[in-house]
């Protein structure tokens, strides 16, 4: 570290040198000739005065104020947003799919209203659950589906009314309906979902990913997250990279205003040209290398320096990709003109130029969590179900009609499910529990065989009675799908070999085509 005394002495030789074309301001002589071979010229010392140690790095950034867009930038994505190791890792087998869509419904959209029709629940109308819960049941009792269904497609797989667009390609999905998860609390479940494990300690299956597999486009991130409102229950925990390196966490983007300056703060530098900030990038990576080596296997600061890269790269990249007003207006009317639809779209974009996983949240600043339907359930899941049904149906469609839903795996969930029975006393805004002992989510492409039902539930859809998918079987099988062993991708950490499953997992071949 500098003394105060040299800080000011530095300070002062400066306003002899005349301000640097590309940095705006008067290179320091203390820089040295490496720092100036750097930036693509060679300064000279003058003579008799002393060299002091290289600028910090904050001191160095005060300095290039020019270059803070650049920084803002990679500060937005974080070290996250760096390409993963070398421009792809290959697969432990061939791969069916390439990348992954998750359409997160967060509260958890009701099974036996959706994919899960249960008739007796009109014959058991009003009666109390019985056997094992997890806790008691304060209200009226069963409550059967007002909503009618209908089988659908050349499978005909049943599907109910408020999904009329999701019927239409349901020959191109997969139903599980035997989804099970530990807990039915929102925050314990959001992270069992998302990373595996019931505690924020674990990384998100989306950094697994990227850690197994890499990246497809060094000018994007290889994960990023949507979401229209920064209000989200558990928050970052549900993208982290935890103890994996920096590089692989999510790139979140919100998406209340699509113009692509309000996605992306600071993507145009007011000031530089893109000749003039590579220059200046290059010679920030040379410093940062030196800081690195004083540091070694500091992966954070790894992250960061290679983020600065990525960052650079989007410049160009991202105004393209992000901007979804390129689209076709049949395009744009096909998905639907709401924040979901908006976001869905974008997610298509982002895949087809090499994101490999992307997660859409449906949440909103007035409801973190709109599919948790604890009153006046049956007039919110219509609502809920016409904006995500026309969306998610409409990204399938539109993936098929491109050629990529063959490698693309679509994924439309949430946490878990909903209760078959009602949770409170008002009837006339009756609404559903949190359910974990049966649920159902839908895949599409990517490998998963079309038009198929797998796992069953009891007659009241209360627990699974045939072929349970626990959250891990889920994982193994959605890494199997990109090729990758769920027991074989590993991460050595505080001593011992950490993996999305942990112990279990079961792959769910019964599902692939």
């Amino acid at each position: 570290m500098w003394t105060e005394h040299s800080r000011k002495a530095n300070l002062a030789r400066e306003s002899d040198n005349a301000p640097h074309p590309v940095f705006g301001h008067p290179l320091p002589t203390e820089w040295g000739e490496a720092v100036g071979r750097s930036a693509g010229r060679h300064f000279e010392r003058k003579p008799g005065r002393e060299v002091s140690p290289l600028l910090t790095r904050r001191q160095m950034l005060r300095r290039m104020c020019a270059g803070f867009g650049l920084v803002g930038l990679a500060g937005l994505l974080g070290p996250q947003a760096a390409f993963a190791l070398g421009a792809g890792r290959a697969p432990h087998f061939a791969p069916r799919a390439k990348r992954v869509i998750f359409l997160f419904l967060n509260g958890g959209p009701s099974h036996v209203d959706t994919f899960d029709p249960k008739p007796a629940l009109k014959e058991y109308e009003g009666q109390q659950p019985s056997g094992e819960l997890y806790k008691k049941n304060k209200g009226t009792g069963f409550m059967p589906s007002p909503f009618a269904f209908h089988k659908c497609g050349q499978s005909g797989i049943e599907v109910g009314e408020t999904l009329p667009n999701l019927a239409r390609v349901i020959d191109d999905c997969c139903i599980i309906r035997s989804m099970k998860t530990d807990v039915p609390n929102h925050e314990p479940a959001l992270l069992q979902m998302h990373t595996g494990n019931v505690q924020p300690i674990r990384p998100a299956m989306g950094s697994w990913l990227l850690y197994g597999l890499g990246t497809e486009n060094q000018n994007l991130p290889g994960y990023v997250v949507l979401r229209p409102s920064p209000k989200i229950v558990v928050g970052p925990a549900l993208w982290s990279n935890s103890f994996l390196p920096a590089e692989f966490q999510a790139t979140s983007v919100l998406t209340a205003d699509m113009s692509v300056e309000r996605l992306i703060a600071n993507i145009k530098n007011p000031k530089l040209t893109h000749e003039q900030q590579r220059e200046q990038l290059d010679l920030l990576v040379q410093l940062n290398r030196v800081h690195l080596q004083k540091r070694s296997g500091d992966t954070e600061l790894e992250g960061q320096i290679k983020a600065m890269e990525t960052a650079f790269q989007m410049q160009q990249q991202a105004m393209a990709t992000f901007d979804i007003s390129r689209e076709p207006e049949h395009i744009r009317r096909l998905y639907g003109d709401t924040t979901f639809a908006r976001s869905c779209l974008l997610a298509r974009r982002l895949i087809e130029d090499g994101v490999r996983f992307v997660t859409v949240y449906y949440t909103s600043d007035k409801d973190n969590q709109p599919w948790d339907t604890h009153s006046n359930h049956d007039e919110r899941h219509r609502t809920l179900c016409a904006d995500g049904d026309q969306a998610a149906a409409a990204l399938i469609a539109d993936l098929k009609t491109r050629g990529m839903l063959d490698d693309t795996l679509v994924i439309w969930g949430g946490e878990f499910g909903r209760t078959p029975y009602a949770e409170n006393r008002e009837k006339q805004k009756a609404g559903r529990d949190h359910h974990h002992t049966a649920f159902s989510i839908l895949l599409a492409g990517g490998g998963v065989k079309g038009g198929t039902v797998y796992g069953t539930t009891d007659e009241l859809g209360m627990n699974v009675v045939e072929n349970p998918v626990h959250v891990h079987d889920l994982h193994a099988t959605i890494l199997h799908l990109l090729g990758i062993d769920h027991e074989r991708l590993t991460y050595r950490y505080a001593g011992r070999d950490f993996r999305l499953t942990d112990v279990s997992g079961r792959v769910v071949t019964e599902i692939m085509a």
